[in-house]
């Protein structure tokens, strides 16, 4: 006869928290206090169900932000100063005007960012994530540098502050919301995204708490100008180290070119972690190659351009500006890759289905195109 069945143990996503021995008394695994807590800003199940490079980027990205946040009360400061705020001859009528003016030019300034933009923050989603600090910490020393300027002189400023402020605003959540799908890995993207936003809360608080104090001992202006120095260095040094941190899986130009690159010098395939510690965050030298932002002119393709590519997935023709690609319709996201490879060694290149399966083996995404980084053209060809 069959035992019966029995309770072994209980568990959730972070691990087993019961064991059930023989006499079904139950012994508790319990977490610690420290552990309790950080399970408030932990996605569930961490470390498992995010991927490795999450928790560099979270310590780095909370020390920015707690930098930051002292940085911002200094500007704060100082734009209330911008405003009239302590000035006798300043009235609140023309504060409000000059409001109404620095919001207008920034909401101005994200519709035409997020028009010519938009597309290129996914697949360079670690470029627009630095610029938006650097566009940021700009604005902040606009603000600070505001109330010392003609009254002209001011609203330039203030309104120029404003415009970054809110170019900022969109390539900074975009980008976010593009790492955020990288580092969620157990389709917790909603749950990590509300984690992350607890986190900041806590840090901010924390730094408006330090804040306080520390703008009641900075006064002056060449004071608050050298530690508003030293804040945004030590700013913009935090979000450089939790940018650099980021292994994207997807491949995009500069990514695709380190791979190849190396993939023909040594015959082997760079894993994402490898090619983040070599790709460049903010500058790098792309080759003159573009992907078709807008439909072919009459004759811009040739015949003899067609008989070239006539069994390949895209039609790649020359320009004053370089090479430029035309993806054929059903193009899918080896062949932009592929499409761009080709183009950087003159189509002498024959990749075969061992290199894209030690792509696909060494961890890059094959099916997520990051090639491209403006309006997706297809040609039809017959």
């Amino acid at each position: 006869m069959e035992a019966p069945p029995k309770l072994i143990s209980a568990s959730d996503e972070s691990g087993v928290l019961e064991v059930y021995d023989n006499s079904a008394k139950t012994k508790m695994e319990r977490r610690g206090y420290v552990r309790q807590l950080l399970d408030v800003f932990l996605p569930a199940g961490y470390p498992h169900t995010v991927t490795a490079d999450y928790t560099p980027y979270q310590i780095y990205d909370s020390l920015q932000a707690f930098s930051s946040t002292i940085a911002g009360l200094l500007s704060s400061r100082a734009v209330l100063q911008g405003f009239g705020v302590g000035d006798a001859t300043s009235s609140a009528t023309a504060a409000v005007l000059l409001t109404v003016v620095q919001e207008s030019t920034g909401r101005l300034a994200t519709i035409m960012f997020a028009h010519w933009s938009g597309q290129a923050i996914g697949p360079e989603c670690k470029y627009y994530r630095f610029l938006a600090d650097i566009l940021n910490d700009t604005a902040m020393f606009l603000d600070v540098l505001s109330p010392a300027l003609p009254k002209d002189g001011k609203v330039i400023a203030l309104c120029l502050s404003g415009v970054l402020r809110a170019l900022c605003g969109v390539s900074g959540s975009a980008a976010k919301a593009s790492l955020s799908a990288h580092f969620a890995r157990s389709g917790n993207l909603a749950e990590l995204n509300a984690k992350d936003g607890s986190q900041e809360t806590v840090i901010s608080l924390l730094g408006m708490l330090v804040g306080s104090i520390f703008v009641r001992f900075v006064q002056g202006r060449v004071a608050v100008w050298m530690w508003m120095a030293i804040l945004i260095g030590i700013h913009l040094w935090t979000n450089y180290k939790a940018v650099r941190a980021v292994q994207m899986r997807t491949l995009n130009r500069q990514r695709a070119t380190l791979v190849y690159n190396e993939y023909i010098q040594t015959g082997r395939v760079l894993r994402p972690d490898q090619v983040a510690a070599r790709e460049h965050i903010l500058r790098w030298t792309a080759p003159r190659i573009s992907f078709a932002r807008s439909q072919p002119a009459k004759g811009e393709i040739t015949t003899s351009d067609l008989l070239a590519h006539q069994h390949d997935p895209y039609v790649t023709i020359l320009d004053s500006r370089g090479r430029k690609i035309y993806l054929k319709e059903g193009a899918g996201t080896v062949n932009a890759v592929e499409a761009w490879l080709a183009a950087i060694d003159g189509h002498r290149i024959d990749l075969d289905e061992d290199f894209w399966m030690a792509l696909a083996s060494a961890g890059w995404d094959l099916e997520t195109n990051a090639m491209q980084t403006g309006p997706g053209v297809r040609i039809l060809v017959e």
